[in-house]
């Protein structure tokens, strides 16, 4: 390989970039799929805060329409129509909406700042509103606007969302337990919530033990914590661009493609013995991709703190999941 081929994997920035990848390097060959071939990577724009802004205003609007739906006591009346008829009810919707936001919030800004740290390029979070007939809300995303090139920084990122959305889940989920109403289980209808191990040790906690006959109807704090807790679980699962794939990846290497195959068929039986949308999942899942793309350093150590990191994330991930998180009593 001659000298005069070689360069640098990135070159010096010019004053309206800030990183812009050259992909002339044999090293970094145009075929891995963690290179962005001939995309130079801009500096923000004011685009780059509106639309980030704009879509979260969206979000707060529909999450406490969501929250205000909940509180509704006419059944007959649709999303729509009870909102019409008195626009102030809005307000009833302002501590669900709250927390679920403030997990949300929480779990992206966690990738975000350690890819800031890791000088990584990322996109502010993108929140993506949904239907009020529910929670008001699809997530949120953030956009690498570079490959993570380095297995700590992959594991770092990957880690920090879902640890830092939990840590403010179960804060909620507490104070949200507190408000909660224990009734009969005759006076309950509707749809009723899985409950993952989380759940039952804080409800047992704060709560007690329930005589027979008698079960929880969540605040809707507690219910955006519930939420909150569910996201988390799904984003853990070890698949593909999943944070928990990123984790598995960096943990252990080319080992996470062995894990995510094993998922997929779990998720399909959970999906027709209990919650069908474990199915749905298993299917973007696989058209997504099961692995993980590889990072240049594939062999670099993560040391035994980030491995322990690793290890709490995992015990996040069964103390959140619930096997059939949906269901409607017979």
């Amino acid at each position: 390989m001659d000298d005069d081929h070689q360069q640098h994997l990135f070159s010096e920035r010019p004053a309206d970039y800030d990183r812009r990848i050259d992909v002339t390097d044999p090293r970094h060959p145009s075929a891995h799929p963690l290179l962005l071939l001939d995309e130079e990577i801009r500096a923000p724009g004011l685009s780059d805060y509106v639309v980030p802004l704009g879509l979260f205003l969206v979000t707060v609007f529909t999450t406490l329409w969501a929250g205000a739906f909940q509180t509704n006591t006419n059944l007959l009346q649709g999303p729509w129509a009870f909102l019409t008829d008195n626009p102030a009810v809005l307000w009833n919707g302002v501590p669900f909406a709250a927390t679920l936001l403030g997990i949300l919030v929480t779990h992206e800004m966690g990738h975000y700042v350690l890819s800031r740290m890791h000088r990584v390029p990322a996109t502010l979070p993108m929140f993506i509103p949904g239907p009020p007939h529910f929670i008001g809300t699809f997530g949120a995303i953030i956009r690498m606007r570079s490959p993570i090139l380095n297995r700590k920084a992959l594991f770092d990122i990957g880690v920090a969302g879902p640890i830092a959305g939990f840590v403010v889940a179960v804060a909620a989920l507490v104070f949200g337990m507190q408000m909660s109403r224990v009734v009969m289980v005759e006076s309950t209808y509707g749809m009723q919530l899985g409950e993952p191990l989380l759940l039952q040790g804080i409800a047992w906690l704060v709560v007690g033990p329930l005589p027979a006959g008698y079960d929880v109807v969540l605040h809707p704090v507690a219910f955006a914590a519930w939420l909150g807790l569910f996201i988390t679980s799904l984003n853990l699962i070890p698949i593909g661009q999943l944070d928990g794939g990123h984790v598995a990846y960096a943990l252990w290497g080319r080992r996470q493609r062995t894990m995510a195959l094993a998922m997929v068929p779990i998720l399909i039986v959970l999906g027709f013995a209990g919650w069908p949308g474990w199915i749905l999942w298993a299917g973007m899942a696989s058209l997504l991709g099961l692995g993980h793309p590889p990072v240049l350093d594939p062999e670099a150590a993560l040391g035994r703190p980030r491995v322990w990191v690793g290890w709490f994330a995992l015990a996040i991930f069964v103390l959140t999941f619930s096997p059939v998180p949906f269901f409607f009593p017979k």
